[in-house]
């Protein structure tokens, strides 16, 4: 089972879907998004894999998946997510060892993709 790639395609369709009924929502979301992530005091990089250790809080495989990507395009490395992973489990317990797993297989899988892709 992967946890990166394959859960952003599955949820593809139905959110392209959902897209089309509530644009404006979508819209919102999207420069929230964009606002929230930008480089500023803290990096992209930083806000990316705090919202990697949320999303493993929240239980959202989705945001793992979504946010594992992002950690991996701002150049994250592997010891950097193991360790926000971490703080993750100090924080929520229990379900973070069961969603930690998850998001360090998915960031594994990105940053392959995105390392292998600088060279």
């Amino acid at each position: 089972m992967t946890h990166g790639k394959k859960v952003l395609d599955d949820l593809r369709d139905p959110a392209r879907t959902l897209r089309a009924a509530i644009p404006d929502v979508y819209a919102g979301f999207a420069a929230t998004h964009k606002a929230a992530l930008a480089g500023g005091a803290l990096d992209t990089r930083t806000k990316e894999l705090i919202a990697l250790a949320i999303g493993i809080d929240q239980k959202c495989d989705g945001c793992i998946a979504s946010h594992a990507r992002g950690a991996a395009r701002a150049g994250a490395t592997p010891e950097e997510v193991a360790e926000t992973i971490g703080v993750a489990i100090l924080m929520a317990g229990g379900p973070s060892s069961v969603y930690g797993p998850r998001a360090y297989e998915a960031f594994l899988e990105f940053h392959a993709q995105y390392s292998s892709s600088e060279g």
